[in-house]
């Protein structure tokens, strides 16, 4: 096949010249000027700043004085002359690297995509000799197979080796390439080096890292895949509900169904909102402890409210200050402000206006030290009395009556042993060991479930799975009341992981993604009456499975996997 190349980007006897002889470049600018190059820049910086300080301080005197700007003097004349010739300096000097810059990488530019038309001109060649039609033939066998890992480029090649040396830091290959994959691509490459272990188990290739940067994940090498099984529906104050949930954990999603299918038929949950308000709480410290109950004093009168709110409610328009709770130690001051957030989880909304109080009241108390913006007695992230007694998020009860009948079809079991089993499993021997807001089976579980589908905090599910199940016999024994009081669930619609394309299709599912705008948090306030609607399920049916002696039996059925995992290669 005859195909006109063109000739080579450099000839070959200027790649002869410039390795053979190191001494032998190009001439320079700089090279003819009489003095070294960086006592010039400095003079004419000093040149430049000098000048333009005394055409100022001149104008400013001139406009004083009512003197006409266009009449100079000649050492006016002579200074504006010295600004044009100092300001034209400086800029060839310093805008010529980038203006070589970019015509070389236009150039470079033109030249590969010449060569990727050329390419696809080949190729359509090839494809018409009678060589690459027998050999299509075998084509539909490689179909099936995964593509060999692309080798690195030199220039990749580089970059991984200046990140496990240490030149580069890891963390700045996003805004230093400007590709998200490929920095996650390089990054991933420099950890296998580093480790000696490998990386193949987990994807790369199939997620978007731009929607993560500077929002959910730093420094990223891949994702890690968790299955997502739907339970329900579930029937809540009368809509239907298909419940996401994302876990490695079999017979959970099962379990839940069951729960579900319990519920809705015998008429469906109801659930209650009974609290909804975010809460951070600083730490500020005082020389002695008389000046800190000051500051007490003055946050628990009812008429510095007003202004403190006022203050707070800057930082959002959906954030308004409900209460503040301050709480002395010593000469230590802790101040618990709660308030709504809208539509949003509220961490950052809050933190924002603590911020804004806390600069407002060291105008009042300038010996206010601020020793932190959290002083844990929030409490974020950790098992606390003070969010199980107060409430943090949405505080929700949801409650079902469920028949007889169904208790003995679908969940095998009678409402005697379901009773008898809460009072002496739940309340008492979660009392026993001294537990704080654990008063369930096992709430945490769909808890964990639903967050990381919907993308809530993980690390929340602490204390947005204090719970406390509640059983007793009902309409002469027939039926059964069944509850679950949750009072602090922490959950969002917008923002942090909620933007991500799969947890948004989840929230999509149960309706409540994004921020609504006709009725602001009433989104994350249905996501809070679904989860706790589906740890009533969740807790019905395990219940059920314990009191009927089925726990065991179904976990071996769903939860074990007979395969043989020495057969599994990486």
């Amino acid at each position: 096949m005859d195909v006109r190349r063109r000739p080579p980007k450099q000839p070959s006897h200027y790649h002869q010249t410039s390795t053979s002889d190191p001494n032998l470049h190009p001439p320079k600018a700089s090279d003819a000027l009489p003095l070294p190059l960086y006592l010039t820049n400095g003079i004419f910086f000093t040149l430049f700043f000098s000048v333009a300080y005394y055409l100022l301080h001149r104008w400013r005197d001139k406009i004083r004085s009512s003197t006409p700007l266009h009449v100079v003097t000649l050492s006016e004349l002579a200074a504006i002359l010295s600004l044009i010739a100092s300001f034209i300096y400086l800029l060839g000097f310093f805008g010529i690297d980038f203006v070589q810059s970019f015509i070389s990488r236009a150039s470079h530019d033109a030249w590969d995509m010449e060569d990727e038309v050329e390419s696809r001109f080949i190729i359509e060649e090839d494809r018409r000799s009678p060589a690459a039609i027998g050999s299509s033939i075998s084509a539909p066998v490689s179909r099936f197979m995964d593509p060999p890992a692309p080798l690195p480029s030199q220039e990749e090649e580089d970059l991984v080796k200046s990140v496990v040396s240490g030149e580069i830091p890891s963390y700045s290959l996003e805004s230093r390439l400007g590709d998200c994959y490929r920095a996650a691509s390089i990054r991933r490459e420099a950890v296998q080096r580093l480790t000696g272990r490998s990386l193949d188990g987990l994807p790369l290739d199939g997620f978007d890292y731009q929607s993560i940067l500077g929002q959910c994940c730093e420094m990223p090498i891949g994702y890690v895949q968790i299955p997502v099984g739907i339970a329900g529906p579930l029937l809540l104050n009368g809509c239907e509900y298909s419940v996401p949930m994302a876990t490695t954990e079999g017979c959970l999603v099962a379990s839940t169904n069951r729960g579900c299918k319990a519920i809705y038929a015998s008429g469906g949950a109801t659930s209650i909102l009974y609290k909804d308000g975010m809460s951070r709480a600083p730490v500020v410290k005082f020389e002695t402890a008389t000046r800190a109950s000051q500051l007490l004093f003055y946050l628990e009168e009812p008429a510095n409210f007003d202004a403190l709110a006022m203050v707070f409610n800057k930082s959002s328009r959906f954030a308004r200050l409900q209460k503040i709770q301050p709480t002395p130690a010593g000469r230590n001051l802790y101040i618990r402000f709660t308030c709504e957030t809208g539509d949003a989880m509220g961490m950052n909304m809050v933190s924002k206006g603590v911020q804004n109080v806390l600069e407002y009241l060291q105008v009042e108390f300038p010996d206010m030290e601020v020793v932190g913006i959290s002083g844990n007695f929030c409490c974020d992230k950790k098992p606390a009395a003070v969010n199980w007694l107060n409430g943090r998020g949405k505080s929700v009860i949801c409650e079902a009556t469920i028949t007889g009948e169904v208790i003995e079809k679908v969940l095998k079991t009678s409402i005697p042993a379901l009773v008898e089993l809460n009072t002496i499993k739940n309340l008492t021997g979660s009392a026993i060991a001294g537990a704080l807001g654990g008063f369930n089976a096992h709430a945490a579980n769909i808890v964990s479930a639903i967050f990381i589908a919907t993308g809530q905090d993980p690390a929340q599910n602490i204390e947005s799975s204090h719970c406390i199940t509640m059983m007793e016999a009902t309409n002469d024994g027939k039926d059964l009341h069944v509850s679950v009081t949750m009072p602090c669930i922490e959950v969002g619609t917008v923002g942090g992981g909620t933007q991500l394309a799969s947890q948004s299709a989840c929230l999509n599912l149960l309706g409540v993604k994004g921020a609504c705008r006709e009725s602001p948090a009433s989104n994350a306030r249905l996501l809070a009456a679904i989860v706790a609607g589906s740890v009533l399920a969740g807790e019905l049916s395990l219940m059920s499975a314990i009191a009927s002696g089925q726990l065991v039996k179904s976990h071996m059925k769903y939860n074990r996997s007979s395969r043989d995992m020495s057969t599994v290669t990486s």
